[in-house]
């Protein structure tokens, strides 16, 4: 493999890991890329304990490490079945060894199976789910949000304008002219995404930075991605990255508080104080991505959210569990906030971004 190639390789190996439960900080993954550096790439047993020995921080995370370094780089070595390829296979077969269904048959178990993983928890899905998941993201419809430009530009149709209309006439040493005419223009508005990256987020926490990757992709000018826990990140350098798995890592190794703790007033107040006179703030659509868990005090996070609004054109408030059956709005940080922000809705599912997104362009 090209080195370009193989560096995607191991990103998303890093990547693959953390879904399936490994907490794996941005040091041990320098550590990680780093090593590999000093062993033969095309020795499996040398990869395998180069992994083991930077990315394992206990004895109880070996098997899971085991488990997932066989299955990806099972399928680096030989490509792992298509969605489609894994249908077929998986049906029943005659002694002929001919499929029972018919090809209109696997086409509807395909894109029912598609239409069901729309839907799935993404902390529930497997690894072969979450890299459907990833490959969906990039297909994942984005609308940039308008807004009005404060001055008008001249329209063949529309209100008259008198100023160039009077100009066109004086210019004609006062001759009638035809009208001129003007009207308002529409301007991209800015787009902020603040993503939690604290431990009760880190199911999730990936997806919403893979949608920040998808919303810069789309508009890279009006688009700001920050993440939040203990403090506060700007990730957007990272995530420019055109590839989102090497994205992820770089945003990854710059994010210190990854699966920690959450104060959440705490590092709003430090994003406003930080962000709130740039332009960059000002009357644009702020998304965040949270849980509402706060061991802070809930009233500073109100605090910080009441000011927020004062700045944003509007406010939505990304819960993964709100889309669930049962849920209600108890935690504390959601309770405190829910007077401050626009809107409260799903981020847990692919289809939940895609209603997120749809939002978004019509806040």
């Amino acid at each position: 493999m090209n080195s370009q190639t193989g560096l995607r390789v191991f990103y998303g190996f890093i990547g693959a890991l953390r879904d399936a439960g490994m907490t794996i900080g941005s040091d041990q993954a320098q550590l990680y890329l780093q090593s590999l550096s000093a062993v033969d790439l095309q020795r499996r047993d040398e990869v395998f304990w180069t992994g083991r020995a930077s990315l394992c921080r206990r004895q109880s995370e070996f098997e899971t490490y085991d488990r997932v370094f066989r299955m990806w780089f099972s399928a680096v070595l030989s490509p792992p079945l298509s969605f489609e390829e894994s249908t077929v296979a998986g049906l029943p077969e005659t002694a002929d060894g001919e499929n029972v269904d018919s090809e209109n048959d696997q086409q509807i178990a395909l894109a029912s199976r598609e239409e069901a993983l729309q839907h799935r928890d993404v902390a529930l899905m497997s690894i072969e789910e979450k890299q459907y998941m990833a490959q969906a993201f990039a297909g994942l419809p984005i609308k940039t949000p308008k807004r009005r430009s404060r001055y008008a530009r001249t329209h063949r149709h529309k209100s008259i304008d008198p100023i160039h209309t009077v100009r066109d006439q004086l210019r004609r040493g006062g001759e009638p002219s035809p009208l001129r005419y003007r009207r308002r223009t529409e301007r991209p508005r800015r787009v902020v995404l603040i993503v939690d990256v604290s431990g009760s987020m880190e199911a999730y926490a990936d997806s919403f930075l893979r949608f920040g990757h998808r919303l810069l992709a789309h508009a890279p000018h009006t688009t700001e991605v920050f993440t939040i826990g203990t403090r506060l990140t700007r990730v957007t350098p990272a995530l420019r990255h055109p590839d989102p798995e090497i994205a992820l890592i770089d945003a990854g190794l710059v994010v210190p508080d990854w699966s920690g703790g959450t104060r959440l007033g705490e590092a709003m107040k430090a994003f406003i104080r930080i962000w709130g006179q740039h332009t960059m703030l000002r009357r644009s659509v702020v998304v965040i991505a949270s849980d509402g868990w706060e061991r802070g005090d809930p009233a500073e996070l109100a605090s910080q959210i009441s000011r927020l609004r004062g700045l944003a054109h509007s406010i939505i408030w990304s819960n993964p569990h709100r889309g669930k059956p049962g849920y209600a709005p108890i935690q504390g940080g959601i309770k405190a906030v829910l007077p401050h922000i626009d809107a409260l809705v799903a981020g847990h599912t692919l289809a939940a971004f895609r209603e997120l997104a749809d939002r978004i362009a019509h806040a």
